[in-house]
Parts: structure tokens; C-alpha cells; sequence
């Protein structure tokens, strides 16, 4: 029986993915790591840490792409045994600024992405007979924002997806979950002015920005076998804010 489990994190080299892929490494998971680009300091990342892994280059959007993706994976190890969907893109603006392209282009890799890899596994994960598929979508998906017609519309769609999917594959033990992150300390967050952050803690609850290990404590949690009853779920974690 293999004893080294393998995951594909998309969107892995900063942020939410990258932790996520740092907390199934401690957990003895070998690593397939997708991301647009890498740079010297996200590969180190994962240079310096004593796991096994393969960095993977290239836009989720492309099903080409993707199925090059799961056969790297399963030339190299065997059998994907988790996936988290965790790429994603923003081109923010009011809808009557919005450009077509603009649109087109969230929807392209933060929805179409997610079920290039969601349809590529789900083949995979099938004929293994068990699995582990985790989206990663937004407090957005759940509540709208102003400006993010886009990313609201992708990332709702995502939490659909999850629900459909883990329908069609809960008969061959293949659990399908998402995660709504709120308000996270990233790069993307780490921009915000001051005024805007001081706006978003009064709507949440704790009263705090969430760290990436917020995200990565559940989804290493979804990946294991104590989540063997949980499909179809969307979890927010988010300090309340959706309460």
C-alpha cells in the first residue's frame, strides 16, 4: 500500500496556497505545486524544506495544461489523492467600468479553471475509488461585493460546482468540499489603505484580519481521513463575518 500521499495545489507559490502546500508537506504529503510563475523566493520556499515536491508552471484555464498537470503527477507518484483548487485572479471595478475583458478573464481562470482541474482529477480519483477535491472559493461567493461583479459571479459559481460535484462522486468515496475564506493577511490585503482595513473590522465579528494558517488548518483537515463524512460543504472561515 502507497504510504505517501500526493496533493496538486494550484496557485501555490504565495499566499493561501503557499500555506496550504507548506501544512501538507509537514504532513508527510508529497507536493505537485502549480502557479502562473515562479520566482527564486517561492521556489526556495519549498527548496529549503526538507519534502518532496514538483514545480509545475502554466494557466489553470487551459484543460491542455491540466491534463499535463495530473500526468506529471501520476508519472512521478502513482495517484492524486488530494487537489486543491486554490488559483485565482482579480480584476476588480464597478460594473459600468468593466471592461468585457475583464470579466472574461476572472471567469476564465477562477471558474473555468476550477473545473479544468475538478474534471481532469474527478477522472482519476474515480477509478481510485477515493479522494479528496478542495475549492477554494470566497466570503465574495457568499455575499457579493461592491466592485467584484467578476470574482462574486466566479466564485459563486465554484460553490456550485462543489455541491454538483460532490453529488456525482460521493459513490466512489471521492469527497468534494470549499472553503470561504473572509479577509486574509496577503499581498493582496497588505495594499489596502488603512481606512478601508479599519472599515472591514467592524464587520467582523473577532475583530481581526485572518492569517493563511486559518485556511490551511482546515484544509489539511479536509485532505485527512478524520473529514471521511463531510462532502459538498462550504466553510467559511472568516471571523464571523457571514454569521
Amino acid at each position: 500500500m502507497k504510504e505517501m500521499k500526493t496533493a496538486i495545489i494550484t496557485g501555490a507559490a504565495k499566499g493561501i496556497g503557499r500555506s496550504i502546500a507548506l501544512k501538507l508537506a509537514d504532513a508527510g504529503f508529497a507536493l505537485v505545486l502549480n502557479d502562473m510563475k515562479w520566482d527564486a523566493e517561492s521556489e526556495s520556499v519549498f527548496s529549503d524544506r526538507n519534502c518532496d515536491y514538483v514545480l509545475s508552471s502554466g494557466d489553470v484555464s487551459s484543460s491542455e495544461y491540466v491534463k499535463s498537470l495530473m500526468d506529471t503527477a501520476m508519472e512521478k507518484y502513482g495517484s492524486i489523492d488530494v487537489v486543491v483548487n486554490n488559483a485565482g485572479i482579480t480584476r476588480d471595478g464597478l460594473i459600468i467600468k468593466m471592461s468585457e475583458e475583464d470579466f472574461d478573464k476572472v471567469i476564465e481562470v477562477n471558474l473555468k479553471g476550477v473545473f479544468n482541474v475538478m474534471k481532469a482529477s474527478a477522472r482519476i480519483m474515480m477509478k481510485q475509488r477515493i479522494g479528496r477535491i478542495i475549492n477554494i472559493s470566497s466570503i465574495v461567493g457568499l455575499r457579493g461585493n461592491a466592485g467584484q461583479i467578476n470574482y462574486a459571479a466566479a466564485k459563486g459559481g465554484v460553490i456550485a460546482m462543489t455541491k454538483s460535484l460532490a453529488k456525482e462522486l460521493a459513490s466512489r468515496s471521492v469527497l468534494v468540499n470549499a472553503i470561504a475564506p473572509g479577509f486574509i493577511k496577503t499581498d493582496m490585503t497588505d495594499v489596502l489603505p488603512e481606512n478601508v482595513v479599519e472599515s472591514l473590522l467592524t464587520q467582523i465579528p473577532l475583530g481581526k484580519l485572518g492569517e493563511v494558517e486559518d485556511v490551511a488548518n482546515l484544509a489539511l483537515f479536509l485532505a485527512s481521513e478524520e473529514s471521511g463524512y463531510i462532502t459538498g460543504q462550504i466553510i467559511s472561515v472568516d471571523g464571523g463575518m457571514n454569521i
